[in-house]
């Protein structure tokens, strides 16, 4: 009886420190955020970080990093792409990872990138930044960082899928920012607008 007593009362105190760990971590979580001095949450993404201007990277800036957090990962996509090809109607305009967890920013064009970060496969075949580039209409992009305890290893740079099956188990926090770009009436005549179709 005082033997299973005693088991009884070790399960509720492993228990009850399994449930205080876990709500340290979601509340470390919670305080994740990332931002961009550009442009606020759901607000137009200014041309400049687009194909009718510059084309560079915005500047980003983030905090409340997990304590545990050895790298961090960063992902821009549009999900509002109806292109034919583009699975699951996604579009992927930059993958970041590798990022020192002691990183807080990235400035305006990302360069050069802080020291070990590498970049993935984009859906523009490139492993480098490519901004919001549309044929018509208005769309969402969404910036997600994500903050890993561990650091990633690929023999060739990844695309979204590997990336993404690489971080599963890893991942201790995420922040999303999300801004929008509408294509003007009269694109610029140095390069036209539109995605590519996947191949």
């Amino acid at each position: 009886m005082q033997l299973h007593k005693r088991i009884t009362t070790g399960s509720l105190i492993a228990t009850f420190a399994f449930f205080v760990a876990g709500a340290a971590t979601a509340e470390e979580s919670a305080k994740f955020q990332i931002e961009s001095p550009a442009f606020a949450q759901n607000e137009p993404i200014p041309p400049l970080y687009t194909c009718e201007g510059k084309d560079m990277s915005p500047p980003l800036t983030w905090s409340g990093m997990p304590a545990k957090a050895k790298s961090l990962a960063l992902v821009v996509e549009d999900p509002d792409v109806a292109t034919p090809g583009i699975q699951r109607g996604s579009f992927i305009h930059w993958l970041v990872y590798n990022l020192p967890a002691a990183t807080i920013d990235l400035p305006e064009g990302a360069e050069p990138l802080p020291l070990g970060t590498r970049e993935g496969v984009t859906n523009w075949k490139h492993s480098s930044y490519g901004g919001p580039c549309l044929a018509t209409g208005k769309h969402r992009y969404f910036f997600k960082l994500y903050a890993l305890d561990a650091m990633l290893k690929f023999e060739q740079p990844p695309n979204k899928s590997e990336l993404e099956a690489a971080m599963k188990g890893h991942i201790l926090g995420e922040a999303v920012l999300v801004g929008t770009f509408e294509k003007k009436e009269t694109p610029p005549p140095a390069r036209t607008l539109g995605y590519p179709t996947a191949p």
